[in-house]
């Protein structure tokens, strides 16, 4: 066959993505993989790391449901911004 496109890689990776309900296990596979050397992205660690004070995904959000889904300090209130996606049809989705 042709040879592959100038710099690709020539040796392959597995992506795994590891999903579950509350309580199943994934935090106890996550950190036996972490142990065997396997590099783990936790989506929730970068899902709060996107929304910190100063982030545009935080201003973008902000300007959406306005200052009632920040805590005082200016950092997400998740669980009163859930309230309002979750707790209205159109918001689920306009984000989906």
């Amino acid at each position: 066959g042709a040879p592959p496109p100038s710099g690709a890689e020539t040796s392959s990776m597995l992506i795994v993505g590891l999903t579950g309900g509350i309580a199943t296990g994934k935090s106890m596979a996550t950190a036996w993989l972490r142990a065997q050397g396997v590099r783990v992205i936790d989506m929730d660690d970068v899902a709060r790391v996107v929304v910190q004070p100063g982030r545009p995904a935080l201003a973008r959000i902000r300007r959406r449901f306005g200052d009632g889904v920040l805590h005082p300090d200016g950092s997400l209130d998740r669980a009163e911004l859930g309230k309002r996606v979750f707790g209205d049809a159109s918001e689920r989705h306009a984000h989906n």
